[in-house]
């Protein structure tokens, strides 16, 4: 497996509450976080940071201990306790009041790909010239397409867009939804958050992947979302698939 990421304030904002994570193992497989940060002042800046930073220690101190079969629960579990992390942080420290940030993580062991998250911010599986996206937001907008009271195509300009319905941090339990896909080599997974998908679309999204090499492509899709007008803060994070033969040198 292989990685590339990157963040970028984008054009409007005052400062980047976006962060990420990931990290290659020794045993060709791999794990990585993408988070969006919300809260007045640092809030954001500090919620995202710490969802990043604790789910670096839980895959640290723990991965040891996962059993095959038992991805689901231990990713699961991971984001219950960093939704503890954040929350802890948000209601023992005055200004910190009222801050979460979202998260969409994902682990990569052999020929599965598992991911949790909560909010808007979102995993997609690029293969072959072909993107889907995997996750479901949490936001009233998509609220609204599930209950057909509006399309999709509606829900892209919709002055609500950025409401969400789920976070990480807002209070002391989280129900995070969790999803999982069959990968191949060849495959990317993208983890970004909504500063790149409210800026650049899914087609736009899956030719840059086709024409660009691997780890230019974060800069290039940073660069088109900007281009389009960056209004919220870009975080992109690739995690490519390989062959045993190949993630292991």
């Amino acid at each position: 497996m292989k990685l590339a990421g990157l963040t970028d304030i984008g054009s409007c904002r005052q400062e980047n509450q976006d962060n990420y994570c990931g990290q290659q193992l020794t045993d060709g497989s791999g794990w990585g976080i993408v988070c969006d940060g919300m809260g007045g002042a640092n809030g954001g800046r500090v919620a995202s940071r710490i969802a990043t930073d604790t789910m670096l220690q839980y895959f640290y101190r723990q991965l040891h201990n996962l059993r095959h079969g038992e991805e689901k629960q231990f990713i699961m579990h991971g984001f219950d306790i960093t939704n503890r992390a954040v929350y802890d942080k948000a209601t023992s420290d005055p200004d910190m009041l009222g801050m979460g940030t979202t998260g969409v993580c994902a682990y990569l062991y052999g020929s599965m790909a598992h991911i949790v998250h909560a909010g808007d911010s979102r995993a997609y599986l690029y293969r072959a010239g072909e993107i889907r996206q995997i996750t479901r937001d949490h936001s009233m907008v998509q609220q609204l397409v599930d209950s057909g009271q509006i399309t999709r195509e509606q829900a892209a300009s919709h002055p609500q867009k950025n409401l969400i319905t789920r976070a990480l941090g807002v209070s002391a339990n989280i129900v995070p939804e969790y999803n999982r896909c069959d990968v191949q080599p060849g495959d990317v997974l993208l983890l970004c958050t909504d500063g790149l998908t409210n800026m650049v679309s899914d087609e736009e999204i899956a030719l840059i992947l086709q024409e660009t090499t691997f780890f230019d492509a974060p800069r290039i899709l940073v660069d088109c979302a900007n281009k389009a007008g960056g209004q919220d803060n870009i975080t992109v994070l690739l995690m490519g698939v390989e062959t045993t033969e190949e993630s292991n040198g």
